[in-house]
């Protein structure tokens, strides 16, 4: 099994459409992120309800991550990585199909519910086939150049919403689904998959994950390590706009742009690390370095805004994307850490469990923005700092993974 896959190339079939499945993940997922104001707003709200419910929207969505990170991680290994896709794909393309007629703020959080549902299956089962398809000495790269590529989608979905409305930009985002839709049957499934088809092993058994502590602690740090991606993202770039009256900065600033340029950052950082970690030998010594300009970053956005420029904004969060490359690392970890008949279970619910983790890392802002004596931004320090030393634990304590072998099952 293993000596079929060591003349595998890089730009094969199944990395190509996992990058373009994951650049479609991306503009749906981001989509809201970019459009909230103009779209709130179309619908009547005023600028504190645009906040408030703009973050129970953002709450709902990163729900349904979670939902269907279960749904489609435990599908992936009964039934397969690449045709559980097609349910995936078809329940986001129709959600965001469904997301262009909303009228009410309930409907926008019930449908954005449904489609996040459906965006959990993509990039798991993505990396996952290109996990098990390339040789150990190439899958860093592999997934990077998936990561990277797929990350891309944010800034199209920004330059759609420049030229059409909010909802034509969810219309384009269903048809994108639709087209990757016939793509998809291009795909092989994973070899490693069919091998272990052949043997009477529990697949897909969520319960694995919790009931052994060497499993529980595996995945709980790989959940973990995602976190800060998801904090800078779903609370410093995509509320920029209200960070930015806080810090007394002149002019307006588009929390659409602030989101673009976060993710040329994140595209650019996405591949570099899977270099970087290539030239170390070493995924934890290249989550090592990405973590220190995260919170170098965090230090300067903190510093550097108060009484500034939109154009100061817009750098500071490419700056915020670019140390956030290691998320291309972490999902590759998350497909390490498991055997095959848990891999599909575990790399789907992992970056999707990161993604739900939003809603509390936004209760917890909003917590500790309340309390007595504190303010916008010093919740917002608190919340960097909470979240920075828990997941730099999980770092430090995880396992290396950069040449293990993945031809093996959970028992």
């Amino acid at each position: 099994m293993q000596a079929n896959t060591k003349a595998v190339s890089i730009f094969n079939l199944t990395v190509v459409v996992a990058a373009l499945g994951y650049f479609v993940d991306i503009y749906d997922l981001l989509l809201f992120g970019i459009i909230r104001i103009p779209s709130l707003k179309d619908m009547g709200l005023s600028a504190e309800q645009i906040t408030t419910d703009g973050e129970a929207i953002l709450s709902w969505q990163m729900t349904g991550l979670m939902i269907g990170g279960i749904l489609w991680g435990v599908l992936g290994d009964k039934k397969g990585r690449s045709s559980v896709l097609f349910g995936s794909i078809l329940i986001y393309s129709l959600g965001n199909i469904a997301n262009g007629f909303v009228q009410t703020v309930e409907q926008y959080k019930w449908i954005r519910l449904l489609t996040g549902i459906g965006l959990a299956g993509e990039l798991g089962a993505g990396i996952t086939l290109v996990a098990e398809l390339l040789p150990k000495n190439k899958r860093g790269i592999g997934t990077s150049i998936v990561a990277g590529f797929g990350i891309l989608g944010a800034v199209v979905a920004f330059f759609i919403k420049e030229h059409f409305h909010w909802r034509t930009c969810y219309f384009i985002g269903g048809g994108l689904g639709l087209v990757l839709l016939l793509l998809r049957v291009s795909v092989l499934e994973s070899g490693m998959f069919q091998h272990m088809k052949e043997k009477k092993v529990s697949r897909g058994n969520i319960l694995m994950l919790v009931n052994n502590w060497d499993r529980f602690k595996r995945y709980l740090q790989s959940i973990l390590i995602g976190v800060p991606t998801w904090l800078v993202i779903g609370i410093l770039i995509t509320f920029s706009k209200e960070f930015a009256k806080h810090f007394g900065i002149v002019g307006d600033v588009d929390p659409g742009k602030a989101i673009m340029y976060a993710y040329v950052g994140l595209a650019v950082g996405d591949v570099g690390i899977g270099f970087v970690s290539q030239w170390l030998k070493s995924r934890k010594k290249a989550l090592y370095i990405f973590y220190g300009m995260t919170a170098l970053c965090m230090v300067l956005y903190f510093m550097l805004l108060w009484n500034s420029t939109p154009a100061m904004m817009y750098l500071l969060c490419s700056l915020l994307g670019f140390a956030g490359g290691f998320w291309a690392i972490f999902v590759t970890i998350g497909a390490e850490q498991f055997g095959t008949n848990l891999r599909a279970t575990a790399a789907t619910t992992i970056p999707n469990m990161v993604r739900g983790t939003v809603p509390f890392v936004i209760a917890l802002f909003q917590f500790l923005r309340e309390l007595p004596g504190m303010d916008y931004i010093q919740g917002a320090i608190y919340t960097c700092v909470i979240i920075m030393v828990i997941c730099s634990l999980a770092v430090l304590t995880s396992k290396e993974t950069f040449h293990k072998d993945l031809n093996y099952e959970e028992e």
